[in-house]
């Protein structure tokens, strides 16, 4: 049974998709431009999601559509005609978070299987049980949860119902995403896809008497981010998150780039292949985090998992990523003959950089951009275009999907 753990991908466009699926993801969940709750994410049409599937499906790899906005009665309108689209292509399953989205899902598309978002706010065994009894194939459990209330959950189930559980990413200063500040402040509702992230904005304290005079919560005069959370991550826990009955491990991220997604994907289809090939003899490799260290991250949390979080959880003084390295390069081709590789540009990036390179599942290894060529074949000192298709003498074998780093000056 353990080898059926899934690890499982964010996809915020075709291009994401296809990086988690080569870079380990065993499934992918993405938005149409309708019905998600990522509407600033580029997100896909029918046609892009077509090819997604396509590519998934030959590489054994599975598709979730999320329809988990909190709807309202004009969000119903085109959504059965939706539905019976997603069924027809071959989507391997729906995210819902509302009982009327369910009906309409079964009464539109009765054999698709059905995921219950983290929206719907599962917290114990008898809402579980409930929502397997509507026709749920997977409940993924809300953020708020402890490993033992999981295990707990997992023992009072049916043996038929999968566990899913964000193990990676940002977290919710609401609970389970039901936030209403984004509305308040912007009118933009997070509950139907349109989060301005407000919670992660600067604030300071205003007393009654004394409008106009702001006073910050501690001494520093930028303020202080006071409902800012630390990002989750348990890659150092991977085997209690199994031991718990956890069968999907979710990784959020839709909003991020195709860099961030496959380094974090790639460290934790190490740590889960290393784990599941021998439980017994399996050893936490350090290198894995310093990995994802390497992708854009706040500060890291294990949430709820061990406890309620306490003050040390949040971040109050920025809501700024840490950024080490830039993604340069993606590699489009190779020349075993001449050691000459064709990339994509992404950043700019000089002659004489040292860069870092690394592929699935393979380690990094470095090098020197010691001579580049544009598309012409005319020798260049510097690649400064945004997709620029340059020419880069690399001696290490490399393939397609590959991608190039180098870290930041101080």
């Amino acid at each position: 049974m353990m080898k059926n753990i899934e690890l499982l991908a964010p996809a915020g466009d075709l291009e994401k998709l296809k990086m988690a699926i080569t870079y380990g993801a065993n499934a992918v969940y993405l938005g149409g431009q309708e019905f998600g709750l990522r509407a600033a994410a580029k997100n896909f049409t029918i046609e892009d999601l077509q090819k997604g599937l396509e590519f998934a499906h030959n590489r054994n790899a599975k598709v979730y559509v999320t329809l988990n906005i909190i709807p309202h009665n004009e969000d119903l309108i085109n959504l059965p005609d939706y539905v019976k689209k997603l069924d027809s292509i071959g989507v391997d399953a729906v995210i819902i978070s509302d009982p009327g989205v369910l009906t309409i899902v079964k009464e539109n598309a009765p054999n698709m299987e059905i995921h219950l978002s983290t929206q719907a706010n599962t917290t114990n065994y008898a809402s579980a049980n409930f929502w397997y009894k509507q026709g749920i194939k997977r409940v993924i459990v809300a953020r708020e949860l402890s490993i033992d209330e999981i295990k707990e959950i997992n023992s009072k189930k049916p043996s038929d119902l999968d566990v899913e559980a964000f193990v990676h990413g940002a977290m919710c200063i609401s609970y389970s995403g039901r936030c209403l500040l984004s509305n308040y402040m912007t009118t933009r509702d997070a509950n139907r896809g349109e989060c301005a992230q407000s919670c992660r904005w600067k604030y300071n304290l205003v007393e009654e008497e004394r409008p106009g005079e702001y006073y910050p919560v501690y001494e520093d005069e930028r303020g202080t981010y006071i409902f800012n959370s630390k990002d989750l991550c348990m890659i150092e826990h991977l085997p209690k998150i199994i031991d718990a009955g956890i069968t999907s491990l979710k990784i959020e991220g839709r909003m991020k780039s195709p860099y961030y997604v496959a380094t974090v994907i790639r460290s934790y289809r190490m740590a889960l292949d290393s784990y599941l090939n021998d439980p017994e003899n399996y050893s936490y490799d350090e290198n894995w985090l310093d990995e994802i260290r390497k992708a854009s991250h706040r500060d890291f949390t294990t949430g709820f998992y061990f406890g309620k979080p306490g003050g040390k959880e949040q971040l109050y003084t920025s809501s700024s990523y840490i950024r080490n390295y830039d993604f340069i390069a993606l590699v489009l081709d190779y020349d075993m003959q001449t050691s000459i590789a064709t990339v994509e540009q992404r950043n700019r990036f000089f002659i004489g950089d040292e860069i870092e390179i690394f592929g699935p599942n393979t380690e990094y290894f470095t090098a020197t951009i010691e001579k580049m060529w544009d598309s012409k074949d005319k020798e260049i000192d510097v690649a400064p275009h945004p997709k620029q298709k340059v020419k880069i003498k690399i001696d290490k074998p490399v393939e397609k999907w590959y991608m190039i780093r180098k870290k930041r000056k101080e």
